[in-house]
Parts: structure tokens; C-alpha cells; sequence
């Protein structure tokens, strides 16, 4: 705001005095909209009370008078009302006067937002006048009839409404309880206890009980009777006719809705039954791998019992030769035998397509078994290679105890995926667990769920905007209160309203922001 020195005045420029008059006006509007939060504040908490006033309008008529007093009051609020409705479009409403000829529509908020949208399509900052002209092509209003000199009377304790639209209190009802100051007002009490002087004009006649109904002639009693009956017979064969085309569109919905659980139950039948198929090849598979397990126990149980024989009779064993030829021939084809078991190291390089690295992963613990009883070497690389670790007996043990827990991992990452909504957190907090077998889980896991996965962590790597329900602080450290949690209630344009926490038993609870005034609150 520009500060006029009267030596100095004529070093002034233009631009700046201009440039200080806008900001001075602009900060008038935003003081004068914070000053509209107050009121309401004073209105809803009856706080006028505690100074004696009876109700609002006399408090307004009292504190007030020098802004225009209760008057001035209901233009302002009635300029709330406007903002409220007109949603995030009121960011370009900047004073009452601007708001004054959109009152009328605030009962239709869509026709509001039309009216507002088509203003800024004519010019980006509009003023009242394109305001009030984007309201009369949206909806176009009558002019006011003339009043007569014959004012409408209205009766004494009646109940009225008012029906014109540019009136503050459009719309609500209210009753005639005082005598009326002349013959074209009348004062009306409403339900919120607050009175007003309203002209008779500005009051629903159809809302006063007199009688309207002309009386007529016998002989047009009849007709009118029976063109009222014609009509009524011709309104009741409309609603039948709307009555059978709603219920049509209800079964034809149905209908619909109920072949889409139809296909929706087959899809879910026919994923079931190529589950089985997939789980009966499963136990196929490993009951294969238990017969071979079986039958290397039983060839090193063999083994065993030769090399007791052996020890236990020497004597005998190294005097027959016979005995020692049967031994040799023996020996030789249980050798044959575990080659072939060992040739399974061929499957490491072309594992199955279905359960590979479970199949896999009981081959080579069965290969390690082996190995261990019979310290083969051979049958220990070919363990390391199915495995895919280190030839080693504590590489090939580690491996295994990482790939037991392959199974529990990918049912609890699928459950986690197959939640409505799932964030990366809910997904980062199972997966952490199994960060030695990532690769292992990701290999068993479908197309989708990689891509939902990585949908995820590209999602959480997006800036966040502060927005409705967001949990906010104070952005400037030097703030008192900067450590103080609130939470955004509402957006306005550029401007947020933000509810504190320690302003909870206070009387204001909300203040107004721009939202690079704030932060996200984070936890101390």
C-alpha cells in the first residue's frame, strides 16, 4: 500500500498509484470476506448475548451502524451464500457487489455455476456488470411490475414466503405478528427469531390464505367441473404411462445386472477349475519326487547294509570270491542307479513350466540328502545348480531355507495386491519381509500384478497437494504455532480453511490460507 508525502507527490508515476490503489481495494475484499466468517461466527454461536442484545438484528442495528448497519449485513451474507453455492468457482467472485446480482439464483446451484462459467468465458476478470449480465441470460428475470397505487393487502397473522429472488431471505418462511407500519409493507417474523420490513410485493400471494377462486355463472359451473375432471382423468393415464415405463427401465436394469453376475460367476468357475487343473499337476508332480526320494533312501539303506555286511565278516568276504565278485557287481549297478538320479541336474536348465522352482527346490534338497549320505560330489553340483547357489553344503542349506518361504510370500503378496485400493506402503510392509527373494516372488508372480506393483511405487513417488482432509502445519518456522496440527475443511480457489486442533475449545476454529502458507504436518 502507497503512503502519498506531499513534497514527493509529483515524483509519483502512474503505474504506481494505480498499482497501490488495486492492492488497497484487494485487500479491502479479503478483509471485508474474513469480516463475513466473524459475523456468521457471532450469528450461529449467539454470542451477542453475553452483551444483553436480544438477537442479531438488534446487535448489528447497535455495533454496526457505522458499516451500514444490519442492512449491509445481509448483503454480505447473502454474498456468502453465493460463494458457498458457486463452489470453486467463487475464487473469481472478489466483493459483494459482484455477488449481489447472482443472489437470486442461489437456489439453483447448477444455473449459478452456468451463470458464473459464462461471465468468465466473456472476460477472465469480470466485474458486476458481467455478472449480472451472464444471471439474466441464464435465467432471464421480468421486470419488477409497477406497484399501483391499490397496494396488495395482506392479512395479519398469515404465513408468507418470500418469492423475489433478489431478496436475502428468498425463499424462507416466515409470519405476519405486528401491526404493519403502512399499507404496501408488512413486518414478517421468521423461524430463526429475526424481523424484517418486507413489501407486500416481495411475498408469496399464494402463500396468504384468501381466497382466489373467482366465483362463475351456474351455467359455467358445470363445464369447468367437467373440463377438471377430463383433466384429472388425462393426468392419471400420464402417471400410468410413467408408472409402466419405470418399471420397463427397472426390469430391463435388472435384467442386465443379473447377466453380469451371470458372466461374472462363470468367469470365477472357469478360474477355479484351471486353479485344480494346476494343483492336481502340482501333487502329481511331487508325489513323483517322493517316489524318488523313496527310492534313493532305500538304495543308500543298501549301501548300508553291504558295508556292515562287509565289516561284520571280513573273513568270509576276503575267502570268497565269489562273495566279493556279488559285492562288486552289486556296487556297481546301485553306481549306475545314482547316476541316472544325478542326471536330473538336466532340469536346471530347462526347469517345468508349471511350480518350477517348488519342484526344483525338492529336487535339490533330495540332491543334497543324497550327497550328505553319500559324500558324492557330483550329486552336491548338481543340488548347487537346481538351487542356484554355491556348491557348498551351508550354500546349498541357506538356499533351501530361503525358498521355503517362496510359497508364504506369494500368498501374502497377493493378498495384499488383491485389496480395493491397495498403496504402496500396505504393499512395502509385506514385501520388506522377503527382500532376499525378491526375484524368486516376482518369477512366480502374474504380468498384472508386476504392473500393478510398479503402478504403485510410481504413484507413491508423486508430489502430494494439499487438498480437502489433508493434516497440515504452519510452512514459516518462525510461526508460534508451526508445530501445531490442523486439518483442510474446505478449498477456495487459491485459499484453503484450515481447522486447528488446540483452537478446538476456543470460539473460532478455522482460519483461511493460501496453500503455499502451509506444510504437510509431520509428527515431532
Amino acid at each position: 500500500m502507497l503512503t502519498l508525502d506531499t513534497e514527493q507527490t509529483t515524483a509519483l508515476d502512474y503505474s504506481v498509484v494505480n498499482t497501490s490503489i488495486q492492492e488497497t481495494f484487494t485487500a479491502i475484499d479479503r478483509f471485508e470476506w474474513q469480516a463475513v466468517d466473524e459475523i456468521l461466527l457471532m450469528r450461529e454461536q449467539q454470542l451477542y448475548l453475553q452483551a444483553g442484545y436480544k438477537n442479531f438484528e438488534e446487535y448489528c442495528q447497535r455495533e454496526l451502524y457505522a458499516w451500514g448497519g444490519y442492512r449491509r449485513i445481509n448483503q454480505l451474507l447473502g454474498a456468502k451464500k453465493v460463494i458457498d453455492a458457486v463452489g470453486e468457482l467463487g475464487g473469481h467472485i472478489k466483493n459483494e457487489r459482484q455477488a449481489r446480482p447472482l443472489l437470486r439464483l442461489v437456489k439453483e446451484p447448477e444455473k449459478l455455476k452456468a451463470a458464473v462459467t459464462l461471465a468468465l468465458k466473456d472476460n477472465p476478470s469480470p466485474g458486476e456488470s458481467d455478472f449480472a449480465a451472464a444471471a439474466q441470460k441464464v435465467v432471464p428475470q421480468l421486470p419488477r411490475k409497477k406497484q399501483s397505487t391499490q397496494e396488495p393487502v395482506v392479512p395479519q397473522s398469515a404465513k408468507v414466503t418470500v418469492s423475489q429472488q433478489s431478496h436475502p431471505r428468498y425463499g424462507d418462511e416466515g409470519t405476519i405478528s405486528a401491526d404493519a407500519p403502512n399499507r404496501w409493507q408488512q413486518i414478517v417474523t421468521f423461524a430463526d427469531g429475526e424481523r424484517l420490513l418486507i413489501n407486500n410485493a416481495d411475498l408469496d400471494a399464494h402463500s396468504v390464505p384468501l381466497p382466489t377462486e373467482p366465483s362463475y355463472p351456474p351455467q359455467y359451473s358445470e363445464a369447468i367441473a367437467a373440463l377438471k375432471e377430463q383433466h384429472e382423468l388425462e393426468l392419471e393415464r400420464l402417471q400410468q404411462e410413467l408408472r409402466i415405463g419405470l418399471q420397463s427401465e427397472a426390469t430391463a436394469r435388472a435384467e442386465e445386472q443379473v447377466s453380469e453376475q451371470i458372466q461374472s460367476l462363470q468367469n470365477l468357475y472357469k478360474q477355479q477349475k484351471e486353479q485344480n487343473i494346476q494343483l492336481q499337476q502340482r501333487l502329481d508332480e511331487m508325489e513323483s519326487l517322493r517316489q524318488l526320494e523313496t527310492e534313493n533312501q532305500q538304495l543308500k539303506q543298501r549301501i548300508q547294509d553291504l558295508e556292515n555286511a562287509v565289516e561284520q565278516h571280513p573273513v568270509q568276504q576276503w575267502g570268497n570270491t565269489m562273495t566279493q565278485q556279488a559285492t562288486k557287481a552289486l556296487n556297481k549297478q546301485v553306481k549306475l542307479a545314482l547316476e541316472k538320479t544325478i542326471d536330473l541336474r538336466s532340469l536346471a536348465q530347462e526347469p517345468p513350466k508349471e511350480n518350477a522352482q517348488e519342484c526344483l527346490r525338492l529336487m535339490g534338497m533330495a540332491l543334497k540328502n543324497l550327497a550328505s549320505a553319500m559324500n558324492n560330489t557330483q550329486a552336491l553340483e548338481a543340488a548347487a545348480i537346481i538351487l542356484g547357489s554355491e556348491p557348498t553344503q551351508s550354500a546349498i542349506a541357506y538356499r533351501a531355507e530361503q525358498l521355503e518361504m517362496l510359497p508364504q510370500a506369494v500368498s501374502e503378496i497377493r493378498a495384499v495386491l488383491a485389496k480395493p485400493g491397495c498403496t504402496w506402503q500396505e504393499f512395502w510392509n509385506v514385501a520388506q519381509e522377503y527382500e532376499v527373494i525378491k526375484s524368486d516372488y516376482l518369477a512366480e508372480l502374474t504380468t498384472q500384478e508386476t504392473d500393478l506393483i510398479t503402478a504403485l511405487q510410481n504413484t507413491s513417488l508423486q508430489p502430494r497437494t494439499i487438498g480437502v482432509g489433508s493434516i497440515v502445519a504452519h510452512a514459516d518456522p518462525y510461526r508460534t504455532l508451526y508445530v501445531e496440527r490442523g486439518e483442510v475443511v474446505e478449498e477456495l480457489g487459491d485459499e484453503v480453511i484450515v481447522a486447528w486442533d488446540h483452537w478446538q475449545n476456543e470460539s473460532k476454529k478455522t482460519d483461511r490460507y493460501f496453500r503455499d502458507e502451509l506444510r504437510f504436518w509431520q509428527p515431532q
